[in-house]
């Protein structure tokens, strides 16, 4: 089961262009909380708060415990942040707040196991991860941490699918078939080029040796 992450956020009164440019001049990234067939919930974030999280990488698979003062905290996952398009800075942070008994859409990172005595990959084939990440719908209080599949087994041409997953932890793919995540791909050899080499130059006429 994956950690609730508590975030620190601040009431924002305002919506509209205007008010978020107002929040942005004071230091702080405007953030909305929906769903759950509520009312949104205008906030305000720290943006060293926000750049902490998107780096961790895997941030829209987290759960959030975003807490104002004065309320109760709220459940709910990160789904959208909008980014200056010269800075890079966070402009705008969406949170999708989580109701009881719903499941989440999340993306869970694939994690290989046995690559080191994998048959194929020993003899120089290449691991290739057709989705790094798989979309599945998952209980809040069971998101997995990432999905393994083991490879020890496998040799040059081989194909793993979802059913390969060791556990899928309760979760369900949004895929409906058994879809490929991984192939067992052959070596690329790459064919050395030899240059023929260049013809002799021919020595030019009329500049041999002169008569003594």
């Amino acid at each position: 089961m994956v950690q609730t992450i508590r975030i620190e956020a601040a009431a924002r009164e305002r919506a509209g262009k205007g008010a978020a440019r107002a929040t942005r001049r004071g230091g702080m990234v405007p953030a909305v909380i929906y769903g759950a067939k509520q009312e949104a919930t205008l906030l305000s974030l720290d943006p060293r708060d926000v750049m902490k999280e998107l780096h961790k990488g895997g941030w829209q698979s987290h759960l959030y415990e975003v807490a104002v003062a004065g309320a109760e905290p709220v459940r709910c996952l990160m789904r959208d942040v909008q980014f200056h398009p010269v800075s890079d800075q966070p402009l705008h942070v969406d949170f999708q707040r989580l109701a009881a008994g719903q499941k989440i859409r999340v993306k869970v990172p694939v994690v290989l196991l046995g690559e080191d005595v994998s048959p194929g990959i020993k003899s120089g084939g290449v691991a290739n991860l057709v989705r790094r990440d798989l979309e599945v719908l998952s209980d809040p209080d069971n998101v997995p941490e990432r999905f393994e599949i083991d490879v020890s087994e496998t040799e040059i041409g081989d194909t793993l699918r979802w059913s390969n997953v060791k556990d899928n932890q309760g979760t369900s793919p949004t895929i409906a078939r058994d879809f490929v995540v991984l192939t067992i791909a052959p070596p690329v050899v790459v064919e050395e080029v030899v240059a023929a080499p260049a013809p002799a130059a021919e020595p030019a006429k009329g500049k041999g040796k002169g008569k003594k």
